[in-house]
């Protein structure tokens, strides 16, 4: 083991999180502590990771940006030939995790996954810049490019043709997780964290706290 890498640690002690904290609704107290990241200023506070399977289990993981969220789910934008969403054609669940480590917070979310409506990514697509529009036009998202000149040369030619008239390509747009458990993480001293799980049984939603 490498000490220098052992021995990182930081302790948490800002806040505390207890049953009697948080809303009866996860949904709500999610944008209770995301407004709070909003307000703290933290870069790129709707970063999320993103946990999906394939048929034969293999897991996989990456970051990627919420941008939407409601009572029916967390929304994101993907290519549909990518990796992540042929895993979600073969196995559609998924989980989330939020980090926001100036403080000391995690939220995790699983559930299943089901694409948003085509009016839905119809109308978050024409909100993107036109570069990454025309982005998610030419790149042939997960698959084998020969160099970034391939990828530059696409969007220079993209963008001469289109003359800013760019609509949305049909193997693009959106995915909502919906959520089955939410579980909000406040660290604390001595790695005696705060866990505070919410999980869905029928109509209604459970609340317990978890050990660390």
């Amino acid at each position: 083991m490498k000490e220098e890498i052992a021995k990182i640690r930081h302790e948490y002690s800002q806040q505390a999180l207890s049953k009697q904290d948080v809303l009866s609704n996860p949904v709500e107290q999610f944008e209770k502590w995301f407004q709070e990241a909003l307000n703290s200023d933290l870069k790129d506070a709707n970063a999320m990771t993103l946990a999906t399977t394939s048929s034969n289990g293999l897991p996989s993981a990456r970051i990627l940006l919420l941008k939407d969220f409601d009572q029916d789910g967390f929304c994101f934008f993907t290519n549909y030939e990518s990796q992540k969403a042929l895993d979600i054609k073969e196995n559609p669940n998924g989980a989330l995790v939020f980090f926001w480590p100036e403080l000391e917070r995690q939220i995790r979310i699983e559930g299943g996954i089901e694409k948003v409506s085509e009016e839905e990514s119809d109308r978050y697509f024409e909100m993107r810049p036109v570069g990454s529009r025309i982005a998610a036009c030419i790149s042939p998202q997960s698959k084998e490019i020969e160099n970034r000149k391939f990828l530059e040369d696409a969007f220079a030619s993209y963008g001469q043709k289109s003359q800013l008239n760019i609509p949305r390509p049909t193997f693009w747009g959106g995915y909502r997780l919906r959520p089955s458990m939410i579980e909000f993480w406040q660290g604390r001293e001595n790695r005696l964290n705060d866990r505070i799980e919410y999980r869905l049984e029928g109509d209604r939603w459970k609340i317990r706290r978890l050990a660390p």
